[in-house]
């Protein structure tokens, strides 16, 4: 028979694990009632729950190690991300070791014997959920990062607003007087990128401009290919680009010129992320800048705060739209 865990108490009492952390850590006076906190150790007992000691002097800080889970370890935003966590994480004498789970699709492997025995807790960023049922187990503390917070038994999210920075450039493409649209997608499944999708379509058909979506894989090549082969075949061609991010962008600028096509004279591009290669083509690309550092510093935060058996609720991080040279109003009609 399967041990009962925390998890099971809070369902069963109808509460949230946090408070079922600070009843049987006897931290609850001050933060839960006295009905509540008799109630969740009733459930307790008639489960038979037996708290994990191990686990219990793993979150009181004896390793003061996190695990930073990452997609990948070339991209920008998630060595940004790092910086942001391991700068917190030094501040309060805690290390992050940086582990890669490519794609974010999972499922990650345990990157030790047992993650658990090493480990305070794990900072995941743009993972899928359930992907890190492997390393995190019933016990770890998990905090994830630019992911679904409706999806997975995290104990905290920290989010960006996708949402808004996609209706930020669709309303600057509509400002322009674009109404023909092709969105160069990341091929990969995740929320993230379904945010940023879902964003979009949206912001455009309330506009009722046209939206068409090619989809490639998150590399430069890809994406050039994959706009190459579709403005050649297309009928009537788009009058901008909005890429998922600034790598997919980048694909997308060779391609136009790949075809003779003039950014932004004839064609506009918008990426996302706001990498430094934002910065490195020709024109500079208009993008939204999201705030890496801050999603780590605020993902090692959540942790800490749980890890006191304290609950983590925070606003998502805003994100800004900066205008650059990749974009002006469509060619006129020939």
């Amino acid at each position: 028979m399967t041990r009962p865990t925390s998890r099971d108490v809070a369902r069963a009492a109808g509460v949230s694990q946090a408070t079922v952390s600070l009843v049987l850590g006897d931290k609850w006076r001050g933060r839960v009632s006295e009905r509540t906190a008799g109630l969740v150790r009733d459930t307790a007992r008639t489960l038979g729950y037996r708290p994990n000691l191990a686990a219990r002097n793993l979150r009181l800080g004896r390793t003061r190690t996190a695990l930073l889970v990452v997609p990948a370890l070339t991209n920008e935003f998630f060595a940004r991300v790092y910086t942001g966590a391991a700068r917190i994480a030094a501040e309060h004498d805690f290390g992050v070791v940086l582990y890669l789970s490519p794609d974010g699709t999972g499922p990650a492997r345990d990157p030790f014997p047992s993650a658990r025995a090493a480990l305070d807790g794990v900072i995941a960023s743009s993972m899928a959920a359930g992907a890190l049922d492997a390393i995190h187990g019933e016990e770890l503390p998990l905090v994830m990062l630019d992911s679904n917070p409706a999806a997975g038994t995290a104990a905290a999210f920290v989010n960006v607003a996708l949402a808004d920075g996609m209706h930020q450039i669709a309303g600057h493409l509509l400002d322009l007087g674009h109404r023909d649209v092709v969105h160069l997608a990341a091929a990969v499944d995740t929320w993230t990128f379904d945010v940023r999708a879902d964003a979009l379509a949206t912001a455009f058909g309330r506009a009722g401009a046209r939206l068409r979506t090619v989809r490639a894989a998150l590399n430069v090549d890809a994406g050039r290919t994959a706009l190459e082969a579709f403005l050649t075949e297309a009928a009537e061609r788009p009058t901008a680009v909005v890429c998922d991010d600034d790598i997919l962008a980048a694909g997308a600028c060779k391609a136009a010129r790949r075809l003779g096509l003039r950014i932004p004279q004839d064609l506009s591009v918008t990426g996302f992320d706001d990498l430094a290669l934002a910065g490195a083509v020709e024109p500079e690309l208009t993008t939204v800048a999201l705030p890496a550092e801050r999603v780590g510093e605020q993902g090692m935060h959540a942790l800490l705060t749980v890890l006191e058996g304290r609950p983590w609720e925070s606003p998502d991080l805003p994100v800004t739209l900066k205008v650059r040279g990749s974009t002006a109003p469509p060619p006129l009609p020939r």
